[in-house]
């Protein structure tokens, strides 16, 4: 939406409207000092990148500066993003991104998976997410996972027919975008808030939480389920028809050159992946050391020129953004009083379990629109004792229930590498906002009370 439309003009001003009335209100009684600023920043980043009005990494760029000339936080705390993990996790993946498109390796992968995925529609998309699904339990990095996919699905849409702009490609690019977050959300080492829920579940409480719990727990209804749902939504809302018999055989050939070394750099990184709780490595720095890899002057996959051309910085300071307003919030005093704010409106109940269920879940859901998905675990985590104290459930339910909160995607900014995805595969944030808040609103009708019910059947909870 460009911010010179009329269109594009409006949701721009309201936004900028909406961060001034916060900065000029009266700051909470108690509210560390700075906190007004803090939340209207917090408005003006969320409002541009909700509503596009700005290139999400223009958005990016501006919190910073806003953030630094009006002294909202320490430079520590705003650029922050630029020492985590996350971005460095990104920067390898555009690397090698920009190395499967060069080489032709995402076309020929996509050949050997065009077989098995043409004669339908419906056949493709559930074949997209199936794939994004069952990575999810080899490849613990949700940016990772799109960043190795994105060019090999642009590669496949084209093999199949589907050219920019339509909804075959579009549909394709919406699959993997939210399929590599949704469903994996119930896999516990695949996405960054699974595992910040683990991280803090242990630092604050004690309390590990284990590989199978977690997966019987949630896998069944948020990731099955959940799953199927988006692939019934995405093929009616971007219809298309496969087109595959119209493209060219292509003949097949053995590996080589820039092609082969590729090959051999993934795998080695898929296998460092898989095998991370053995030798304890990020997944971050194993995406780096496979990008740099790919740019070494003796193998240049990507050579200088393609390094400049090809590789896509915006992303980057998308990223370093999110995570530097995540930062923001927690220290600002924004996140927890937030957090309060929405459990006194909610009025928890003991042994009101049903209740208590939804009632969390909402609360989970409206802070990943403030404070993006990880800062959901980040900021609710500590407080998670006297929400078992004021439901009378036990404190790893508790913790549990923050899952429900986090899989509840409502527009797609709130997941960094799901805006990666999308802007890789060249999807507007409004195509995806056509699918998450349908699938949104059928969480909260099918799937919210279907996973109670699990949960009672695990003996999780009671009814009532």
């Amino acid at each position: 939406m460009a911010i010179t439309t009329l269109k594009g003009r409006l949701p721009a001003l309201l936004v900028m409207a909406t961060a001034l009335l916060v900065l000029f209100l009266p700051s909470p009684e108690g509210a560390p000092a700075g906190f007004s600023a803090a939340a209207a920043l917090t408005v003006f980043a969320i409002g541009f990148w909700a509503t596009g009005a700005l290139p999400e990494y223009l958005t990016a760029v501006c919190f910073f500066l806003l953030a630094m000339i009006f002294k909202v936080a320490p430079a520590p705390v705003i650029f922050s993003g630029f020492a985590a993990g996350a971005l460095w996790l990104v920067f390898g993946g555009l690397i090698i991104a920009a190395g499967v498109q060069k080489t032709g390796l995402g076309r020929r992968i996509a050949e050997l998976l065009v077989g098995r995925l043409a004669g339908s529609y419906f056949r493709v998309i559930s074949g997209v997410v199936l794939v994004c699904l069952a990575l999810a339990f080899l490849m613990p990095s949700t940016m990772g996972r799109v960043l190795l996919l994105v060019p090999i699905f642009l590669a496949l849409a084209d093999r199949l027919g589907f050219a920019p702009g339509s909804n075959g490609r579009t549909g394709m690019m919406v699959a993997v975008a939210l399929g590599s977050f949704l469903g994996p959300a119930a896999i516990l080492p695949a996405n960054v808030p699974n595992n910040v829920l683990a991280g803090a579940a242990e630092a604050y409480h004690g309390i590990v939480i284990t590989y199978f719990d977690y997966l019987l727990l949630h896998f069944p209804v948020l990731g099955a389920v959940k799953s199927l749902l988006l692939v019934v939504l995405i093929c009616r809302i971007f219809p298309d028809t496969v087109r595959a018999a119209e493209a060219p055989p292509v003949e097949r050939t053995r590996l080589a050159g820039d092609e082969r070394n590729l090959a051999i750099i993934l795998g080695i990184a898929l296998a460092f992946f898989v095998t991370d709780t053995l030798h304890g490595i990020s997944p971050a720095w194993i995406s780096l050391a496979a990008g740099v890899a790919c740019l070494l002057p003796m193998i240049a996959i990507v050579t200088p020129q393609g390094f400049r051309t090809d590789v896509q910085m915006g992303p980057l300071f998308y990223v370093a953004g999110i995570l530097g307003l995540g930062a923001l919030v927690a220290s600002s005093g924004v996140g927890d009083y937030l957090s309060h704010l929405l459990l006194n409106a909610v009025h928890l109940e003991k042994g009101a379990d049903g209740y208590n269920f939804a009632a969390l879940s909402a609360v989970g859901m409206v802070l990943g629109m403030l404070a993006t998905m990880p800062g959901i675990p980040a900021i609710l985590s500590p407080i998670a004792g006297d929400i078992s104290a004021a439901t009378g459930m036990p404190l790893e339910t508790v913790l549990m229930l923050q899952v429900v909160g986090f899989s509840t995607l409502v527009l797609p900014y709130q997941v960094p590498p799901v805006l990666v995805a999308l802007q890789v595969g060249g999807v507007s944030v409004r195509d995806a906002a056509k699918v998450t808040l349908p699938l949104m609103l059928l969480t909260w009708a099918v799937l919210i009370p279907l996973d109670y019910l699990w949960w009672v059947a695990l003996g999780r909870l009671s009814l009532g």
